[in-house]
């Protein structure tokens, strides 16, 4: 008496379910502007950009994954490295189903000239940007403990076999505004991430995972773009400090950072608006090079 006959809706999602790469999750809260729904596959790179059309270049190529969807998956990937690490350091993974933090490597980078020597396809622009991210780490704070325990650590950290592409977008690294336009909504995600807490089943238990982003994979150029500096020809030399070219030959000790996003966005509304109606040099020698405004905060720490 059992009915075979279900709603198509109902199949669908039963067929979805055993497709690879696909994975039930949930965050506590929820994601701000990030839409809820998790069968997510490859998206339009400008997919969450919010601005007025005029803004956005329309002939802007870019694809890629939903941030969280991408860090679901490679979660799953590691699953039995996760499970390993647990039964290594000796804990009952029944107990463990919160506390874990995994630790994102974002890494940035131009791959040069990519157009077609012949092709007659659709006008792009003929450079290409490749935005991915490395898991670099995953600790569990068990309760009632004082230190976290790492249980997962990659070993190989700077090899593509680890580094998972994110966004692939056809634009050159030097269009701050078109690169603003596409990381922009990648930001978003990462911001609203922070906030929050992924649920998913690991090893047959959900658990609970807080996330630490980190750019250490940007090289200067890259850096210098997503906060807004001057290019690399510029008098102010370090993309951390305010040393100018002078400064800098004549002590190589004391530096203290400086630049840091939020102040480099002070810097741009004040390159912007100009308050103390002074002349070009004068404004630009405020600011410290900061001439465009910064849209992705890039912590420095070390690889």
């Amino acid at each position: 008496g059992r009915q075979i006959f279900q709603p198509l809706h109902t199949l669908r999602s039963a067929e979805k379910e055993l497709l690879p790469g696909f994975h039930q999750f949930e965050w506590q809260p929820a994601l701000k502007n990030v839409s809820s729904s998790w069968d997510v596959g490859i998206i339009n790179g400008l997919s969450g950009w919010t601005a007025s059309v005029d803004d956005v270049p329309a002939d802007t190529i870019a694809r890629r994954f939903r941030y969280d969807v991408a860090l679901v998956s490679a979660l799953k990937d590691l699953e039995e490295d996760i499970m390993e690490g647990l039964r290594e350091r000796g804990l009952d993974d029944s107990t463990c189903t919160s506390g874990f933090t995994v630790v994102v490597k974002e890494s940035c980078d131009g791959m040069g000239d990519v157009s077609e020597k012949h092709g007659s396809g659709p006008a792009v622009p003929e450079k290409a940007v490749r935005f991915s991210f490395t898991i670099m780490s995953i600790n569990i704070r068990a309760e009632g403990e004082e230190d976290a325990v790492t249980i997962f650590q990659e070993q190989k950290p700077n090899s593509e076999l680890s580094c998972r592409p994110l966004c692939l977008m056809f634009v050159d690294e030097s269009d701050h505004e078109t690169l603003t336009a596409i990381l922009g909504p990648v930001v978003a995600e990462r911001k609203a991430m922070l906030e929050s807490r992924l649920i998913l089943s690991v090893g047959g238990l959900l658990r609970s995972f807080r996330f630490f982003f980190r750019g250490t994979g940007y090289d200067e150029k890259m850096v210098r773009e997503m906060e807004g500096l001057e290019a690399s020809g510029s008098t102010y030399v370090c993309t951390l400090c305010d040393s100018t070219r002078a400064e800098a030959s004549q002590n190589m000790v004391l530096h203290s950072i400086t630049r840091s996003h939020t102040e480099n966005l002070e810097r741009y509304e004040m390159w912007r608006t100009n308050p103390f109606s002074e002349s070009a040099d004068e404004l630009r020698d405020r600011v410290k090079g900061v001439s465009a405004k910064p849209f992705m905060e890039t912590q420095p720490t070390l690889d």
